[in-house]
């Protein structure tokens, strides 16, 4: 018989909290000092236990991997978009980890480029080879690429180590010659002046939060003392975004908090100008800005909580400039507005589904748009979003389409008269057929009678006879929507006969601004009894077995994993919590780590009020643990992450194994730390695709369907 491996123990080092009268005893807080070796000794111990406590996952794991592999086309061609005189686009192929962006003068191929035989495109030019940039690293991701107005020049960051601190590097395109200018350690967002001549990036302060966007004359030699810095942002509760108007007339940099927004505007021809606000900001007011020509098109929220659509001319200075295009109207949430030449497509969201509105420019018109209409879209449960549309003088419009059921399509949409011309569908080998699967939409009541939808797959030959296994994800936070999208990996799932759901909870945004809004501050835990009430819808419609029920969720969707493991844990057979945000009062009682000032207005500020410390006591995972029998879990995270700290789930998983009573033979707690990792674990394709392969292997073994 063999041995049960045994966990490792934290050590257990005397520390108290103390705020508002109480006094809390955090034995693990020892684990955030990423530096003492002893911690990452003991990280290492317990990714050496998962591997022993998940040895016998060997097979499956590489079943599913291969699953993904085979289903996917490695040698692919993205749609090409036209921007100016070029064809961009990226490409992959088979056995190398990252994409390759290139592009093909419009010249060379007045058509949209194609794969070739060999699956490089006639006349191509590489901007940027990925795999080339990962040489020596075991992790590489983005923070900005733009390519310069004149075409002949790309600026880019890269990040080698996952703590979303990127590094500039400049090429120029008639050379191929790569320059490393100095600028290190900035944020996310890179921007041209017209000319070519300077080059805009963001720093971040010491929580690491862009508040500053400073000017590089390309050529200068030292950065550190030749680049100037034209804005900065004091208020520590906003973060800062940088980006070109699609019109390539004005930079634009936003800034905002989860109640309030601001925008600047530099024209792109006057880089040594100064930025001018678009509207002062206003507390609880947001609003985001196109430039298009001569006019702005803006949405907001000053007269109705689901925002309205309004313009104003480009020399507006004032929300008093404002006038009204699309008002705001109960159940319809307006998102975005994006202006071409003679079109706005306008993002909608109305009955928790998106949308698409495409309204034609009309001088004539009091609102300055005729009449318009929407996308079509003909399924139960879908997501329709704009895809890659740089160019602004433009008759056709990108749209992506997929469901549950439906792989990603990118359609071009004639502006004019709407009619809808696919360009790919996002290839599935193998024996794939979309009819196999069949999707639905349910409804939960939560415990305040509040209708939750849930969007579910699951294979033809499954009935609702209540002895499936299932799958619920959740996120609920941010007013992040999480619509239904096709997922070659939870074929994965499908194939096996598990179903997969996806609770559209409160505190996302799918419903509007109100959905989101009773699932903060005050109202958090309606997000986690929410998700509580899916589970149940799916037992009680004799969709999943009750003994044969998993979840997962990451980041904020990870605090949901490790709250409703408090609430109800026998619901649940297992959990995957990535990246979870776990010891969330630990880390909102801190202004001095990163993001904590921003999240007050998401969490509320435990710091000052009492009121905010007691709520966030109640329902923070690490401190509600109880001394019952709880699901089997599995906690993945980043040692590099600098959203949540590993140090979240490493605390976490050490109180759960000295507080909860299951086996952990059959009930494992688990915990695996990707040593070079960020918030999004591995970043080349074939190892984020082994590390999906290990969590699905995880749920399906522990759901009984392996």
């Amino acid at each position: 018989m063999t041995e049960t491996p045994t966990p490792p123990v934290a050590a257990r080092i005397e520390h108290v909290r103390e705020h508002h009268g109480d006094n809390v005893s955090d034995p693990y807080e020892w684990l955030r000092e990423k530096s003492n070796a002893e911690v990452i000794a003991h990280l290492e111990a317990e990714n050496t236990y998962t591997e022993a406590m998940t040895s016998h996952l060997g097979d499956l794991t590489e079943a599913v991997f291969t699953e993904i592999k085979t289903r996917t086309q490695e040698t692919d061609l993205s749609v090409p978009v036209r921007h100016g005189d070029w064809w961009y686009y990226s490409r992959t192929v088979e056995g190398q980890q990252y994409a390759i962006h290139s592009r093909i003068a419009v010249a060379d191929s007045p058509d949209r480029p194609e794969v070739a035989a060999d699956g490089v495109p006639a006349q191509e030019q590489i901007l940027l080879d990925g795999n080339q940039e990962a040489q020596g690293e075991s992790f590489l991701s983005y923070g900005g690429f733009e390519v310069s107005h004149d075409a002949m020049q790309l600026a880019y960051s890269v990040d080698t180590s996952g703590d979303e601190r990127f590094d500039v590097r400049i090429k120029d395109l008639s050379t191929g010659q790569v320059t490393e200018p100095g600028i290190t350690g900035v944020g996310y967002g890179l921007a041209w002046s017209a000319d070519g001549r300077y080059l805009f990036y963001t720093r971040v302060d010491d929580a690491w939060r862009p508040y500053q966007v400073w000017r590089h004359e390309i050529g200068s030699q030292d950065p550190a003392t030749a680049d100037v810095l034209v804005f900065q942002e004091d208020d520590e509760r906003f973060w800062m975004g940088l980006d070109t108007s699609r019109d390539e007339t004005h930079l634009l940099i936003g800034l905002g908090t989860k109640n309030t927004t601001e925008y600047h505007l530099l024209p792109t021809s006057d880089p040594l100008g100064d930025f001018q606000v678009v509207a002062p900001r206003e507390e609880g007011v947001e609003y985001a800005v196109e430039v298009a020509s001569d006019t702005l098109w803006i949405v907001h929220n000053r007269n109705h909580r689901d925002s309205e659509l309004a313009r104003a001319p480009l020399s507006g200075r004032s929300a008093q400039d404002w006038s009204t295009v699309i008002p705001g109207r109960d159940g319809q949430r307006i998102a975005a507005v994006e202006a071409f030449a003679t079109h706005l497509a306008v993002s909608l969201r109305t009955d928790g589904l998106s949308q698409v509105l495409v309204l034609p420019l009309d001088a004539t018109s009091d609102t300055g748009v005729g009449a318009g209409y929407q996308v079509p879209v003909e399924e139960v449960v879908y997501s329709i979003d704009t895809g890659s549309n740089p160019a602004y003088d433009t008759g056709t419009l990108q749209v992506v389409i997929e469901s549950l059921v439906t792989p990603r399509s990118v359609f071009d949409l004639d502006l004019g008269s709407g009619e809808l011309t696919l360009l790919k569908r996002q290839p599935v080998l193998g024996d794939f057929d979309p009819d196999d699967y069949v999707q639905h939409r349910l409804w939960a009541t939560a415990a305040d009678g509040t209708q939750v939808p849930i969007s579910l797959v699951a294979h033809k030959d499954v009935v609702a006879d209540g002895t499936a296994a299932g799958v619920l994800y959740g996120y609920g936070s941010y007013e992040i929507s999480i619509d239904p999208y096709f997922s070659v990996s939870r074929l994965s799932y499908l194939d096996r006969g598990i179903v997969y759901a996806i609770a559209h909870i409160r505190g996302g945004g799918e419903m509007g601004r109100g959905w989101y809004e009773a699932g903060r501050m005050e109202n958090k835990k309606n997000t986690f009894t929410d998700f509580i009430a899916c589970a149940d819808e799916l037992v009680s419609s004799g969709w999943v077995a009750p003994d044969r029920l998993g979840a997962a969720g990451g980041s904020a969707g990870g605090l949901l994993m490790g709250a409703v493991l408090n609430l109800a844990p026998e619901k649940f057979r297992a959990v995957h919590a990535a990246v979870p945000f776990v010891d969330a009062l630990t880390t909102i009682l801190d202004p001095s780590l990163p993001l904590t000032v921003g999240e007050w207005e998401e969490w509320g500020n435990p710091l000052e009020h009492a009121d905010v410390y007691e709520y966030m006591r109640s329902y923070t995972p690490y401190e509600n643990i109880r001394a019952v029998d709880y699901p089997a879990i599995l906690a993945t995270t980043g040692l590099n992450d600098t959203r949540v700290f590993y140090v979240e789930p490493a605390k976490w998983v050490a109180r759960l194994r000295e507080t909860v009573t299951s086996d952990p033979a059959h009930r494992p707690i688990l915990l695996k730390t990707e040593m070079v990792a960020g918030h999004g674990g591995k970043t080349g394709r074939y190892d984020a695709w082994r590390e999906t392969a290990f969590e699905i292997a995880f749920l399906i073994d522990q759901l009984g369907a392996a």
